[in-house]
């Protein structure tokens, strides 16, 4: 029986008529060929009996592993315990405990595999609400994330792997690039290791275009913000006044959003349209509705609504896509609140709260109803108008359950604020729900002598 000897300095191949089962046949290419030449990895070792042994294992364990991108492209996220292997230069992960992995190894189910050669690892917790995480990003574009509850784990985990990654760069076997140099090929028990041209060769194309785009983009990327920035001052500097605008119809008058005195005007009223039509809607087939004003309406509804009216179309709150009454109701309490200016005026507010602080309750009702006949005439009238008919809503509170203290509840903040709120707004606000209190209980007291 022939045997074969490997030394130090040479190697003895044998004729493929000798036969022996400690023999090991290489094939040794012309050392000067430029595609293919024979390389023995550092990381294997040859055995007695003609084995390759893999990289030494320097740490193992369970983790929870996220994979969120795969060559560049952003993935879903997806929680799920690993058993994790770390050797010399990569990272594997298995689905099952370790002996259930060695078992599907050997027949043939290969691990996800990760080359640590120009990777990088940092810690990661803003990208995710779990705690303890740490990202790996490969040359490749793929990205994990990696999290154990127990923190001396995972920092264990995090030293380990860095090490792994900073001893590479110094490893002649692993430039550091930021592509991979080498790929192995098993064939039998030998290895065929491929030139970086040929590997440069095998990248797929759209992946050097991603890579010219990113550099192209990089460096014009200081000319564009440049660009815009010009373009944009141009524009402002050029664009037409806000009279202009109104003046030829591509800008209309708000209804939502504009002062009040302003839409008085614009209608030749001291009541908005839009606040009559909302409270005859209101008491033709609201008044018994339960938690009238109360109850919120559909919020797309409300807003189609609103644009309606901004846009200055024909309105019938009577139609069908207006059933809900509570939408009505939730359209009339947007247009007090976006009030630029609340119904009761900023100037007005200090004077309300002082007034509601009397002891006295008819001091309180005197001077209130003085107030209110200092108003603007539309926020005086409006008021009223409001007043009246939420008079109306308290009438059939043992049907629709509003009382006078609900209903100061949702109008209080809503018609009566202070300009700059300062650490007192829990006090304002319980001024503000006893004043909508006070004047609706006192209704007929209180605007006897407002004028219509």
């Amino acid at each position: 029986m022939q045997k074969s000897t490997i030394s130090d300095t040479s190697v003895e191949t044998l004729n493929s008529t000798q036969q022996g089962t400690g023999a090991v046949q290489m094939r040794i290419k012309n050392a000067n060929s430029h595609h293919d030449r024979l390389s023995q990895s550092k990381s294997m070792i040859l055995t007695d009996v003609g084995k390759v042994t893999e990289p030494m294992v320097e740490k193992e364990g369970y983790l929870q592993k996220a994979k969120i991108a795969d060559g560049g492209k952003k993935l879903r996220k997806n929680w799920s315990s690993s058993w994790i292997v770390l050797s010399s230069r990569k990272l594997e992960f298995y689905k099952e405990s370790k002996q259930q992995a060695l078992s599907n190894a050997k027949s043939g189910h290969k691990p996800e595999s990760v080359d640590l050669c120009g990777a990088h690892i940092e810690w990661a917790n803003e990208k995710s609400s779990r705690k303890n995480v740490f990202q790996i990003t490969t040359v490749s574009g793929n990205e994990f994330l990696l999290q154990s509850d127990i923190d001396f784990i995972i920092l264990d985990w995090f030293h380990a792997i860095k090490n792994a990654i900073d001893r590479l760069p110094r490893d002649p076997s692993c430039p550091s690039r930021n592509l991979e140099l080498f790929k192995i090929q098993r064939s039998s028990s030998t290895e065929l290791l491929s030139h970086y041209d040929s590997d440069v060769k095998e990248q797929k194309p759209e992946h050097r275009k991603s890579l010219m785009f990113r550099l192209h983009h990089s460096a014009s990327d200081s000319s564009d913000k440049n660009r815009v920035k010009s373009r944009l001052k141009k524009f402002i500097t050029r664009r037409p006044s806000l009279k202009t605008l109104q003046a030829k119809g591509l800008i209309k008058d708000q209804i939502f959003g504009s002062h009040l005195h302003t839409v008085c005007e614009r209608e030749n009223s001291t009541v908005p349209w839009f606040v009559k039509q909302c409270i005859e809607a209101v008491e033709k087939r609201g008044l018994d509705a339960d938690g009238i004003y109360r109850v919120s309406g559909n919020l797309a509804t409300i807003q189609k609504l609103r644009f309606i009216i901004n846009q200055e179309e024909k309105l019938n709150l009577d139609d069908s896509q207006w059933e809900d009454i509570h939408v009505v109701t939730g359209a009339l309490k947007m247009f007090f609140r976006e009030l630029p200016e609340p119904l009761f005026p900023y100037s007005f507010f200090e004077p309300f709260v002082e007034a509601i602080k009397k002891p006295d309750n008819n001091a309180r009702i005197e001077t209130i109803k003085s107030l209110v006949q200092k108003l603007p005439p539309p926020n005086r009238d409006t008021m009223k108008v409001l007043f009246g008919h939420l008079t109306k809503i308290v009438a059939k509170a043992s049907k629709n359950l509003m009382s006078t203290q609900s209903l100061g509840i949702v109008f209080g903040p809503t018609l009566l604020r202070a300009e700059n709120e300062t650490g007192n707004m829990a006090v304002h606000m319980v001024y503000q729900n006893q004043i909508v209190e006070l004047m609706l209980s006192e209704y007929n007291k209180i605007f006897a002598s407002a004028e219509d």
